[in-house]
């Protein structure tokens, strides 16, 4: 079931590209070197879960959980739009702010995954999950500095990139005002050197 779940959503993310381009969270560039971009982002809402374990065992979970969600795993059976991207962060040690109230972690191997939500959606109007691991969550307007590669979904490439922009931003006196984030926007069966991954970071604005 869940190969089959991953093979849907690889076609959709890579036949729908080379018609169309999926929606993603609203954005600005408000400035770029060839190390990063700063982008100031529109709030959106993202369907989200908390799973435990490994950068690869997680992931794999928290998608099949996220998936049929949006395949219709929900009361009411609505399938919904795809969009990108998929994104993750490290619960360890930190607060996150998933609904109220706030809910903490201290697992070193908690990570956070959501699905952005088709823009002009709120709470009210999506459909309830049945799964009731997956919460909604509002992202407020932010500024983000974004460091974008090609290449596999790999722990190693995302740990290396990751390094790169953290080391850059210290070396241009930014601040960083959140934990990095690893966004994918293809299926794992587009080829390597069409994909796009991304390193995300929140940052203060800049004055």
């Amino acid at each position: 079931m869940f190969i089959r779940m991953v093979v849907a959503v690889s076609a959709v993310l890579f036949f729908g590209e080379l018609a169309m381009a999926y929606e993603e969270p609203a954005y600005e560039v408000v400035a770029e070197n060839d190390r990063y971009e700063v982008r100031r982002y529109a709030t959106y809402l993202v369907a989200e879960t908390t799973v435990q374990g490994g950068f690869k065992a997680a992931g794999n979970e928290a998608f099949r959980r996220l998936a049929r969600y949006i395949f219709g795993k929900n009361r009411g059976a609505e399938r919904m739009q795809m969009t990108v991207p998929v994104a993750s962060v490290s619960a360890a040690s930190e607060k996150i702010a998933m609904t109220t109230p706030v809910v903490s972690t201290t697992s070193s191997t908690a990570h956070v995954y959501y699905f952005v939500m088709p823009s002009g959606c709120t709470v009210d109007s999506l459909p309830v999950p049945e799964d009731d691991r997956i919460q909604f969550r509002q992202i407020p307007e932010r500024y983000v500095a974004a460091r974008r590669y090609s290449g596999r979904s790999s722990e190693p490439g995302y740990r290396k990139n990751e390094a790169v922009l953290v080391d850059a931003l210290k070396q241009d006196g930014i601040e960083v005002v959140g934990d990095p984030q690893f966004a994918r926007y293809n299926g794992p069966f587009t080829p390597w050197f069409m994909r796009r991954n991304e390193v995300l970071i929140d940052v203060a604005p800049s004055r």
